[in-house]
């Protein structure tokens, strides 16, 4: 019967020890052995029986010492290892290191060191670090170690993911609004149909054609009806009346030709159908303000302003 206090007792940590001590034990016996009635002379070296082309022998020669030195200097390196180190089950070693302790140390260095190269952009407003081609430069190496990857090396998004260089925001583009963005990350929910009050496809089907009215799009006069009577008495509680969007709730504008998941009547389906769930991770705690000052600065300098 399965016993849950087994891996809750001290057994696993003597089993680890017992097996990390009892092999180097083992290694120290087997040279021991190895090196053991070494002969006086080649003459009483045994040979192992083998015979090739009528007279090559293979003798059984010892190690030699310089090779058997090795080992045991292998083996004394690794006890004093395991002392001043962890490796015996929770016996955390003499010098007391840890992966942990070391990170934070090296994370505590590097802070020291750059730190204050980001901090003396703290005190300018971001609208004049976007006009900075210092501060500009140090923001694209921001971007390019922490953002890229979602939002693309020339910042230009993906399917789901933002393009930051026209002026089409989600959350607002002002610094203040950016600069939460990055800092505290962004949660965005498209609930489904079923939850918005979408309850038949036939229902989808008209919001979408509404929808793709609003951006000037080619569409069936008489789904559009039915689709703005559903939308206005369920979707413009987030995308206005107007279908303009609101940038509290990270509401997309409808009406221009800026899509986060594709124009095609399809993906449109899909988004109504089954919903979707943005999110804009927090790198505020990561990052520290004034990198987040900075990264701000960046980004504010790509997007169109006129």
């Amino acid at each position: 019967m399965f016993d849950p206090e087994l891996f809750t007792s001290n057994f696993w940590e003597w089993f680890i020890i017992s097996g990390t001590l009892g092999g180097i034990l083992l290694c120290f016996l087997l040279i021991l052995w190895m090196s053991g009635d070494r002969p006086k002379s080649q003459e009483e070296v045994k040979t192992m029986g083998h015979v090739w082309d009528e007279n090559l022998e293979e003798f059984n020669n010892p190690l030699p010492r310089w090779w058997l030195w090795m080992f045991i200097i292998t083996l004394i390196f690794g006890l004093i290892y395991l002392a001043l180190y962890p490796g015996l089950g929770s016996f955390k070693g003499y010098l007391g290191w840890s992966e942990i302790g070391q990170y934070e140390k090296e994370m505590q260095e590097a802070k020291n060191a750059y730190d204050p190269l980001y901090a003396v952009f703290l005190d300018k407003p971001v609208e004049d670090l976007a006009k900075d081609n210092h501060a500009v430069a140090m923001g694209k190496r921001l971007f390019m170690t922490y953002c890229n990857v979602c939002h693309g090396s020339d910042a230009r998004g993906s399917k789901g993911f933002p393009n930051l260089t026209d002026n089409d925001w989600l959350w607002g583009g002002e610094p203040q609004a950016i600069k939460t963005s990055i800092a505290n990350g962004r949660q965005a929910v498209m609930p489904n149909g079923q939850a918005n009050g979408l309850a038949t496809d036939e229902d989808i089907e008209n919001v979408a054609e509404y929808v793709l009215s609003l951006s000037g799009q080619t569409v069936d006069a008489d789904k559009v009806a039915k689709g703005k009577t559903k939308f206005d008495g369920i979707c413009m509680a987030c995308h206005t009346p107007a279908g303009t969007g609101m940038a509290a709730v990270g509401a997309p504008n409808l009406t221009d030709d800026v899509w986060l998941y594709g124009s095609k009547k399809a993906e449109l389906l899909e988004t109504l159908k089954n919903g979707r769930q943005g999110v804009m991770p927090a790198h505020g705690d990561f990052l520290g303000e004034a990198k987040v000052h900075l990264l701000a600065a960046y980004v504010y300098s790509l997007s169109d302003k006129k």
